[in-house]
């Protein structure tokens, strides 16, 4: 690839399909329990059937609607069962249409670390964990690292380190990632140049339902320039969720 390419030409950011995780963690909330009943550790968390039915429709629109994105070249994506088998979807779409892109995972498009919060509610985080529910609400969920957990910055920086693999590795290129809220969130950080204020605001507002697409389209030259954020239009007719995802005392924990 020329040296004048500095960054990839696309890049299109498809958060997961529906989890059972983000069911399990839809009842919790419904009957107040303080704990989130999922048998698998996160990593291995698969997608519902509503997942699988949204991961074929987001792969079906990318691999043949004229209105999706330029076909990616290359799909890196999050270790984590729900975003890899979403990831497989579309591979398969991309090479029933003759596109045999390669695909790698990478450690550091994984689901945020909640540490002691993991599989948790918002309920049970205040229940169990008092005196760091009342740390986390003063300092922000920005700033605010769960213990044996991340913050936001801490994925922010996991982020900036991808997108300086992404440069290296795929400079000109079209490339597809498929990751999680949080991570995809933080994306929009660092490609956009937000602050705290800015991307907490977004998160509130614009939550990233399950297969929504975010586009990146540059020339490969400069930064690419937003296209779309958290789009639903390749859901078709599958149903979108879009779970609430303030993940800590404030809210449930988002798979």
């Amino acid at each position: 690839m020329s040296s004048t390419f500095h960054w990839p030409s696309g890049l299109v950011l498809v958060r997961h399909g529906q989890s059972t995780g983000n069911l399990a963690d839809a009842r919790a909330r419904s009957t107040h329990a303080e704990v989130v009943d999922v048998a698998e550790r996160d990593a291995d968390v698969p997608l519902s059937p509503t997942g699988r039915a949204q991961a074929q429709a987001v792969a079906r629109w990318l691999a043949d609607d004229p209105q999706a994105p330029a076909t990616p070249e290359v799909l890196v994506v999050s270790p984590y069962a729900r975003a890899r088998d979403t990831a497989l979807a579309i591979r398969e779409e991309l090479r029933r249409k003759g596109v045999d892109a390669p695909m790698r995972t990478d450690e550091r498009l994984r689901e945020r670390d909640l540490g002691w919060w993991d599989g948790l509610t918002g309920l049970g985080v205040r229940a169990r964990f008092p005196d760091e529910a009342a740390r986390r609400q003063r300092i922000g969920k920005f700033y605010y690292r769960p213990p044996g957990g991340e913050s936001w910055c801490d994925v922010a920086l996991r982020v900036r380190s991808v997108l300086s693999t992404l440069r290296e590795d795929h400079p000109g290129q079209r490339v597809l990632v498929v990751s999680h809220q949080a991570v995809i969130m933080n994306f929009r950080l660092v490609l956009e140049d937000l602050d705290e204020e800015s991307l907490l605001r977004l998160d509130a507002e614009e939550p990233l339902a399950n297969c929504s697409v975010t586009h990146y389209l540059g020339d490969g030259r400069e930064r690419p320039v937003l296209e779309r954020a958290g789009d639903v239009t390749a859901a078709g007719g599958v149903r979108v969720t879009d779970d609430p995802v303030d993940d800590e005392p404030d809210g449930a924990v988002a798979r």
